[in-house]
């Protein structure tokens, strides 16, 4: 069985959304891959490079995005407080989460300040890498391409999920968090269902990883194919 690839639908490109660098789907091979927190995102991300791609992690970004030597640090600590800040004068990212999963209102707050600055560096990233290689196949790995209205930003949107009770299970085993705790930060993300509903391929993470990376497989030459095809500057 293949990987399920829906038709895009109209919420895809949200207005407002441009970065000043043009429709980068246009200009090269430009795939977002998205999922839940502890849905197999990251093993997608893995075999996606391991079989060629360019990855862009958003979450990487996001660290550097929230270093004490960027803006987004002074405007996070003046609106959460202090109590956010390790020993280090760095903020410490349980301690911000504590705040905001579970409260919609300040996660809205946090994404506000945090995401134009995410957004501009990713596509800064990508324009280098299609000048470095125009035939780059270009994979930015973000958890919130759909909650952040980015969506139409990307020729293909790639959904990795696994079962509800699976995402549980990895999330404590990955960061040690309490059920209720993993449960509530799951809770505060879009709903799998809709992410695949929104998805033009969904990549079932449920499985063994030899099914995954099938599927990953599969996938991927649909990507090296589009990318192939997109008409020419």
């Amino acid at each position: 069985m293949t990987p399920s690839h829906p038709g895009r639908a109209s919420w895809a490109r949200q207005p407002g959304t441009s970065s000043g660098l043009g429709d980068l789907s246009a200009d090269m091979g430009y795939f977002g891959l998205t999922g839940g927190i502890a849905s197999g995102k990251s093993t997608v991300a893995r075999e996606f490079q391991g079989l060629g791609a360019r990855i862009i992690d958003a979450d990487r970004i996001g660290h550097e995005v929230i270093h004490s030597s960027n803006p987004a640090h002074r405007e996070i600590v003046r609106q959460f407080g202090t109590d956010i800040l390790a020993s280090s004068g760095e903020i410490d990212r349980s301690r911000l989460g504590r705040i905001v999963f579970g409260d919609a209102g300040k996660l809205q707050q946090l994404n506000a300040i945090v995401h134009p600055s995410i957004i501009a560096r990713i596509e800064e990233l990508a324009a280098e890498y299609c000048a470095e290689d125009s035939s780059s196949i270009i994979v930015v790995d973000a958890a919130l391409i759909f909650e952040a209205g980015i969506g139409g930003r990307f020729t293909k949107v790639v959904v990795a999920w696994c079962r509800p009770e699976q995402q549980v299970e990895r999330l404590i085993a990955k960061t040690g968090v309490s059920r209720e705790e993993g449960e509530r930060r799951i809770a505060a993300q879009m709903p799998a269902e809709e992410k695949r509903r929104r998805a033009d391929y969904v990549i079932d993470c449920s499985g063994s990883l030899e099914r995954t990376r099938e599927q990953v497989h599969w996938v991927y030459e649909q990507l090296a194919r589009q990318a192939r095809d997109r008409p020419q500057a």
